[in-house]
């Protein structure tokens, strides 16, 4: 079937969407390119026309997720911030950070397997995508180190790294990231 170019954006977008959904709910093995095309309107022949593979619709979700929050950053860092405002864009970034299971836990035998079948041109697209610097974050915000730029970076790091389950069930987790943030924003910045 030839599709209109509005029809294209349209499909494309929706397959996307509805991966992201899947890869969030059931991971990436468990994720049906059959079920993936019924809800975006296709049959599996023509996934084929907007995507070589599973692993290529993967990667595109992958990147798009992160174009998405390097927006949100970019969006709350337009005026300029003093570092309590700052320790609140992190919050949030955080808050939608954590509803993203496939950014979160990279560390499960379901992510390993999606990143194994990567080729080596789509790694590098994804490491190209994924390394928006969180010194450029700061840069935009104009705020000031009182300890060393480095330290402050990667502590402020460890605030994103993924936590094992057990871990996170321990306390109120975005009682502790909340906490984390605002003593190491006030430690890091003048």
């Amino acid at each position: 079937m030839a599709y209109t170019e509005i029809e294209k954006k349209n499909i494309k977008a929706k397959l996307m969407e509805n991966c992201e959904k899947s890869w969030a709910k059931y991971g990436y093995k468990k994720t049906n390119l059959e079920e993936l095309c019924m809800h975006s309107g296709i049959s599996k022949g023509g996934f084929y026309l907007f995507f070589d593979s599973k692993e290529s619709l993967f990667c595109e979700v992958m990147i798009a997720v992160h174009k998405r929050f390097v927006q949100m950053i970019e969006d709350n860092l337009k005026a300029k911030l003093d570092k309590y405002q700052f320790a609140e864009v992190l919050k949030k970034v955080y808050r939608e950070y954590i509803k993203i299971p496939f950014l979160v836990e990279t560390t499960t035998p379901d992510f390993i397997a999606f990143m194994n079948r990567l080729s080596p041109e789509k790694l590098e697209r994804l490491k190209e995508h994924n390394s928006y610097d969180l010194r450029d974050i700061i840069r935009q915000s104009d705020l000031i180190y009182q300890i060393d730029e480095e330290l402050g970076i990667s502590a402020l790091g460890f605030v994103f790294k993924p936590l094992p389950k057990e871990q996170r069930v321990l306390s109120n987790q975005y009682e502790t990231i909340d906490f984390m943030i605002d003593v190491l924003v006030e430690k890091i910045f003048v």
